[in-house]
């Protein structure tokens, strides 16, 4: 099914439901939930998922699983999506917040077939056998390190938001605490124990993360330098060591060439 909004199928009498949708560059799906789970997979594009707690950013044909009944909102770059949607219950071992992870190959073709499928589609025979499949291949993959934390307190998570809307190698802690009427000592303890990090590292880490969508259309030397590193082999290196995977790979002609 492509571009069918799920409200029109969720009643239906099927533990898995996929669903293709193309959206336009930088459409936002505001804060929604889904009572069934989701797997949503960007065939195109990158895809930057909030919920109250952390931050997700999809590279190119890659997926992020979303438990059920969990608020979210999703950014799309360019994205055409093939999601399932999933009855929980099908699903007790589906992680209990959003996971960004890896499509290989038989996946990528199990879900570009499973989206032909009309909402009914018969449990016998092929397309029952090919549902069964792709849960069995979701269940068999790993999480992959492309998020952030957001901490819990309200005053912490407007710096965090703030940030991750605008990264900036030049923000400091003392801006931070300054921001929030703290000293940095107790700044830096808060965000320890709402985060497991520092400010600082954390800070690094978003903008390695903001730096995938930028990699869709500027070269490797151009985001380096928007993000404020040295030179594109110190961020080569950073983004390397954070991912374990080089920059080089999540630029435009890379990408296509896997969906």
């Amino acid at each position: 099914m492509k571009n069918i909004v799920l409200d029109d199928v969720d009643h239906v009498d099927r533990a898995v439901l996929p669903l293709g949708t193309d959206y336009p560059d930088g459409h936002l799906l505001d804060w929604h939930e889904h009572r069934r789970a989701q797997f949503l997979y960007g065939a195109t594009g990158v895809m930057v998922v909030d919920t109250a707690d952390g931050t997700w950013t999809v590279p190119p044909a890659r997926a992020v699983l979303i438990p059920a009944a969990t608020p979210h909102r999703v950014r799309m770059l360019g994205v055409s999506t093939r999601s399932l949607y999933v009855e929980p219950a099908a699903v007790p071992w589906w992680p209990r917040r959003c996971t960004v992870v890896d499509v290989p190959p038989l996946l990528r073709e199990l879900l570009l077939s499973a989206s032909d499928f009309t909402a009914d589609y018969s449990l016998a025979g092929r397309e029952g056998a090919l549902t069964t499949l792709l849960l069995h291949e979701i269940a068999a993959l790993a999480p992959l390190p492309f998020h952030v934390g957001i901490p819990a307190s309200g005053d912490l998570a407007d710096l965090c938001r703030a940030y991750l809307a605008a990264p900036d190698v030049g923000v400091t802690n003392a801006e931070w605490a300054a921001r929030a009427s703290q000293s940095e000592r107790s700044l830096t303890r808060r965000f320890r124990t709402e985060t497991g990090e520092s400010p600082a590292v954390w800070r690094a880490r978003a903008r390695l993360l903001a730096a995938v969508p930028l990699l869709r259309t500027a070269s490797v030397t151009q985001v380096a330098g928007r993000l404020g590193y040295a030179t594109p082999a110190a961020f080569t290196a950073a983004f390397t060591r954070a991912f374990g995977l080089p920059p080089s790979r999540f630029g435009t002609a890379r990408t296509a060439s896997r969906t």
